[in-house]
């Protein structure tokens, strides 16, 4: 167990953070939707986010700084820094705290689906128990602001979260075959592009790329790190895509539903595979919720410190307030079933632009000597990260033109 958690960590809570309720609902939708057909959308997510989340955390560990440090100070022309600085605060800080609601929601549908309903009156206001307890437990975490007690926490609740789908997909008996032909012959059936680029767009995640410069810099200290955090990357993020797969499968077994969350997964699959199988999903939605309650608010945090120049310290009080004024607004929003539109469409256009600029600055940044040395991509790593870039640039542009209705 010691070696396990020596060799695990930060490409741990990358796969934490970006398994969350918007991505088990999107695997839902795809597999109740069209089957074993959209495997291969996972499996090229998970190649480009290794790519990506290599650079950054190769990055974090050559430089011993966070990325939005090192945009920061390698962007020379001073307005172009005050837009970036802008863009990264909008996406990020703005942006987290609209989606924590989201988290901190989808944690309170996995504990209802396990039958435990957490709703109470107010006088005229509808609170929610459990919005307010899993916060309080995220916060508590946070607040101990030891690095080690969050990867074993993280650890922990990936590797629940990855038992309770995988064993679930084990129990629909997929077809082994089809599942194959899924994941490496790409297919794209009618009306599947939206959630082709939905797929993706859960996976390779902005904020992942800045945590991940923080994290590593948290966990290890120089370039004689750089092959355990490559093996870290490599591990977690093809686990975490394993479990998204694993939810694909789950919902393809009863293909044709109507399904709009991890609860609509939950519900479907008990008629056909018993009431256990309603627990397995709501131990995976409750675990996922709960660590994107944590990782979201986190990477925030790192964001603010980087962009306004704030030593790092993950136990210091302007770093703490960040977090908490994050984790707050998700808990009041979540517990009173508010739904914060225009702050979550303005979010989804800042990370729309964001995803590319990002992603292309930090293959710019990977191929600086000045900045790397010896350590900048090879030839391979600049193809893929190219052909990425194409990707998330497709993707950033699809986030802005939904927001305005024009897809």
């Amino acid at each position: 167990m010691k070696k396990w958690f020596d060799i695990s960590g930060p490409g741990v809570l990358i796969a934490a953070a970006f398994i969350g309720p918007g991505t088990v609902t999107v695997c839902s939708i795809a597999g109740a939707s069209y089957g074993y057909a959209l495997l291969w959308a996972m499996v090229l997510s998970i190649i480009a986010t290794i790519v990506l989340q290599e650079m950054a955390a190769r990055i974090g560990l050559v430089t011993n700084k966070g990325l939005a440090t090192v945009i920061r100070t390698q962007m020379r022309h001073p307005i172009a820094r005050i837009i970036v600085i802008l863009l990264m605060l909008s996406a990020i800080v703005i942006g987290n705290a609209a989606y924590e609601a989201g988290n901190i929601s989808g944690g309170v549908l996995g504990v209802e689906a396990l039958g435990f309903s957490g709703a109470f009156q107010w006088g005229s206001l509808s609170l929610n128990g459990w919005s307010l307890g899993i916060g309080i437990l995220a916060a508590i975490i946070l607040f101990i602001g030891n690095y080690k007690v969050l990867e074993r926490v993280l650890v922990g609740l990936v590797l629940f979260m990855s038992m309770a789908f995988i064993i679930t997909a084990i129990v629909t008996r997929p077809d082994i075959i089809g599942v194959l032909k899924g994941s490496f012959v790409p297919s794209f059936p009618k009306d599947s592009t939206l959630t082709i680029i939905a797929l993706v767009g859960t996976t390779v995640v902005p904020y992942n790329l800045f945590l991940h410069a923080s994290l590593v810099t948290e966990k290890w200290q120089g370039k004689e790190s750089l092959a355990i955090a490559r093996r870290d990357t490599f591990v977690a993020v093809i686990l975490g895509g394993l479990v998204s797969m694993a939810i694909i499968i789950c919902a393809a077994a009863i293909q044709g539903s109507e399904i709009r969350n991890a609860g609509d997964l939950a519900k479907s699959l008990e008629p056909l595979f018993g009431e256990y199988a309603r627990y397995f999903v709501g131990v995976g939605m409750g675990a996922a919720g709960l660590t994107s309650a944590i990782t979201a608010p986190l990477a925030a945090a790192y964001v603010v410190q980087g962009c306004l120049g704030w030593k790092k310290d993950i136990k210091a009080r302007k770093f703490r307030i960040v977090w908490a004024f994050i984790l707050v607004l998700g808990i009041l929003f979540s517990s009173s079933g508010y739904k914060p539109v225009e702050i979550i469409k303005f979010a989804q256009v800042a990370n729309g632009i964001l995803l590319p600029i990002i992603a292309g600055y930090l293959i710019w940044m990977a191929n600086k000597k000045e900045l790397l040395g010896t350590y900048v991509n090879k030839k391979w790593q600049n193809i893929l990260g190219i052909l990425i870039w194409l990707i998330v640039f497709g993707l950033g542009l699809r986030s802005i033109l939904k927001v305005f209705d024009v897809l």
